[in-house]
C-alpha cells in the first residue's frame, strides 16, 4: 500500500472521500440489475457507508479496509442493525485473501491509489481470485480528464487501467463520471465495471 499514513487521516477526521451518502455511481449500477444480491466484497471500504447500504440492499457484505481505525468506524456507524454486513483489516495487496466466492466486488477509489502498474496488476489479479463465475467488480477510479487540480483522488489513465485488468478479467465497460468529496468540486473519474474471463485473453492482431 502507498506510503499514506491512513490510521492518522482516520483519526483527525481528514476524510474528504467520506461523504456519509452511498456513492451514487454504486447506486446506479444496482438499481438498474448490474449485480444482483449475493456475498459481496468492499475493498477500501473506509467507514462502512457503501457497505451498509449494499446490506440494507440485500447483499451479504464484507467490508475490509488498510485501516483498523477506520474498520472501527464503520462497525459503530453499523450499531446494532440487523444488517448482513461485517467488516476486517485487511491488506487486500498482500493479506490472506477472503474465503468464497463472491458475487460483487466493489471499491470506491481504492485501485486508483496504487502508484505503481504492478501494484495495480495484483489488485487486479486478486479481485480475479475472490470473484465467483457470475461476478462482476465495480472499480470507481480517478481520471485523467477535466482540469488540473491541486486536491481529490488520484489520476489514472484509460490505458493504465487496461493494461492492469485486461490481462486477468474481462473489461465490460469502462466510461466518464464523477466522483463526489466533502468541500472539493466533482471531481471526473471514471467507472470500470470487470467480469471473471471464460476464456484467457488473446493476443492483439498483427499482420502476417
Amino acid at each position: 500500500m502507498p506510503n499514506t499514513p491512513w490510521n492518522d487521516r482516520y483519526a483527525s477526521g481528514d476524510l474528504p472521500w467520506d461523504t456519509g451518502e452511498p456513492d451514487d455511481n454504486l447506486v446506479r449500477f444496482v438499481r438498474s440489475g448490474g449485480v444482483t444480491p449475493g456475498r459481496a466484497l468492499e475493498v477500501g471500504c473506509g467507514t462502512g457507508t457503501n457497505a451498509s447500504w449494499l446490506a440494507g440492499q440485500g447483499f451479504d457484505v464484507l467490508g475490509v479496509d488498510l485501516s483498523p481505525l477506520a474498520i472501527e468506524k464503520a462497525q459503530a456507524r453499523l450499531g446494532e442493525r440487523a444488517l448482513p454486513c461485517r467488516f476486517a483489516a485487511l491488506d487486500f495487496l498482500t493479506g490472506e485473501l477472503p474465503a468464497g466466492e463472491f458475487r460483487f466486488v466493489f471499491d470506491r477509489g481504492c485501485f486508483h491509489v496504487f502508484h505503481e502498474a504492478g501494484q495495480r496488476a495484483v489488485f487486479a489479479e486478486r479481485v480475479g481470485k475472490v470473484l465467483g463465475p457470475d461476478g462482476v467488480w465495480l472499480s470507481l477510479i480517478g481520471s485523467t480528464e477535466g482540469p488540473p487540480r491541486d486536491a481529490g483522488p488520484p489520476r489514472r489513465s484509460a490505458r493504465e487501467i487496461v493494461e492492469a485488468i485486461e490481462p486477468v478479467l474481462e473489461i465490460v465497460e469502462l466510461r466518464a463520471a464523477t466522483f463526489q468529496a466533502q468541500g472539493l468540486p466533482r471531481s471526473h473519474s471514471w467507472v470500470c465495471v470487470a467480469r471473471r474471463r471464460s476464456v484467457p485473453a488473446q493476443p492483439s492482431t498483427r499482420p502476417a
